[in-house]
């Protein structure tokens, strides 16, 4: 076997697992531990996992602590796919939620195209923007203008949200810890705000491509079983959908969305 092809499957372990042990990986690939350790600090150079006494676990991100701007050019094609797939959720006449996420922009854009008839209601100001020039009836919802400087979050917008009941709502996503049954965001007003919204959702989905399953948050607003399901790009580990069964979450990507 190729180095590069034992570090794929390393990293794959990690991506699983979140963490390795060197002295699994030796008797696996039937090689000695030093090398084993090579592979590790190789890996640990490209950012791919963080070297710990006797092994290693996933190296996290936060993209979210990234701007707006920044986050727009981040796995385009996987929102797009995760949006294509929230799209079949959607019945005309309904009242849906749209959260603040790069992600739910990307649906934004689809519902706008379509000309669905709905009410949208959001906090999300390039959602609003969105639907600005449409026929759509679109509800926007004010407040503390958030961190990442694309919507709007905390008591006022509150307040207002508390008063709906919406159909279906798509919520963005920091991170997701499928052992833990956690869903997180990266600062505590966007947390309760979406807090809020669920509480008055009749059918909630997370919008997540797979990357979040292995990144960080800051501050966690929910359960995975809080939310009927979620809607990634490509299918999750064994291990993940494992745990969505365990909650009793259906996971929804492009390759099962008509299953």
């Amino acid at each position: 076997m190729f180095v590069e092809e034992r570090q794929e499957l390393i990293v794959k372990e990690l991506m699983d697992k979140g963490s390795v042990r060197v002295k699994e990986l030796s008797e696996r690939f039937s090689v000695t531990e030093d090398l084993i350790r090579k592979d590790l600090n190789a890996l640990e150079k490209q950012g791919k996992c963080k070297k710990i006494y006797g092994g290693a676990i996933l190296e996290k991100e936060n993209v979210h602590r990234k701007t707006a701007a920044q986050r727009k050019s981040v796995n385009i094609e996987a929102k797009k796919k995760i949006a294509k797939t929230a799209m079949d959720q959607i019945k005309e006449g309904s009242i849906v939620f749209l959260d603040i996420s790069t992600t739910v922009v990307e649906l934004a854009r689809l519902i706008v195209n379509k000309n669905l008839r709905i009410t949208v209601v959001t906090n999300a100001l390039e959602v609003i923007n969105l639907f600005a020039n449409t026929s759509i009836n679109t509800i926007f919802i004010g407040g503390e203008f958030d961190y990442g400087k694309d919507g709007f979050v905390g008591s006022m917008a509150d307040a207002v949200l508390s008063n709906f009941y919406f159909d279906y709502a798509f919520m963005g996503v920091v991170a997701i810890d499928m052992k833990n049954n956690a869903v997180y965001t990266y600062m505590a007003a966007d947390g309760i705000t979406k807090q809020t919204v669920l509480s008055h959702s009749k059918q909630a989905f997370l919008l997540s491509d797979l990357d979040k399953f292995n990144q960080i948050g800051n501050y966690q607003y929910a359960a995975v079983s809080d939310f009927d399901g979620i809607i990634t790009d490509v299918q999750p580990s064994a291990q993940n959908l494992k745990y969505a069964q365990k909650y009793d979450v259906k996971i929804y990507y492009e390759e099962n969305k008509d299953e």
